[in-house]
């Protein structure tokens, strides 16, 4: 486990986009649905593993629908205090997304968070290899010259906080519900972005 003080320390900070960064609007359920995928099975999983003309179609319906939800949502809780905070730290930012990094993009100048991070700091599906695969944070680490055991990953589902521990980072878990389910993969535990800027201040 990596204490508090030391991750509040840390000056490479990482960040999962929807319902992280974001209230989560994400209906995975229905989306599965929509595009005809078992209940529970993993999304982009499931699509890598259709034929390659069934996988790209599908691939522009998930995309559309994800264009859609990214005007729909706004910053989560305490995210506007935290990055405040973290930039007077002079701490670089970078997000990894299942998401396309367009969608990305757009997101993040939605919610008014764009202007804190770098466009080439921001990950989607494209560049690294999807969560819970540790590709995201090896190439922003790789990036900013530091080792991937020094960042901070922050997330609000499982396969945030397994890339994390895969790639050696220390592991935030936000979960808004309060429930925290995946302790043995966590190393920091809070309901909101506010509350992290609060521990760490």
């Amino acid at each position: 486990m990596v204490a508090l003080s030391e991750i509040a320390a840390r000056s490479s900070w990482i960040f999962d986009l929807d319902g992280t960064l974001t209230v989560a609007v994400h209906d995975f359920a229905a989306i599965r649905r929509a595009l005809e995928i078992p209940a529970g099975a993993d999304i982009l999983g499931h699509l890598g593993s259709l034929c390659e003309e069934e996988s790209a179609s599908r691939y522009r319906q998930l995309e559309l629908m994800e264009e859609e939800l990214c005007v729909q949502t706004m910053a989560a809780t305490g995210a506007l205090s935290l990055f405040q905070l973290l930039r007077r730290r002079g701490v670089r930012l970078g997000v990894v997304t299942r998401n396309t990094r367009r969608n990305a993009l757009r997101t993040l100048e939605h919610i008014g968070l764009g202007a804190y991070f770098h466009a080439g700091d921001i990950l989607g599906r494209e560049e690294a290899l999807a969560k819970p695969h540790p590709d995201g944070i090896f190439r922003l680490a790789s990036r900013w010259g530091v080792a991937a055991s020094e960042t901070v990953m922050v997330g609000d589902y499982r396969f945030d906080l397994e890339a994390g521990r895969a790639a050696g980072a220390a592991t935030v878990h936000v979960d808004v519900s309060g429930a925290f389910p995946w302790p043995e993969l966590t190393d920091v535990a809070v309901g909101s972005l506010g509350e992290l800027a609060l521990l760490i201040g």
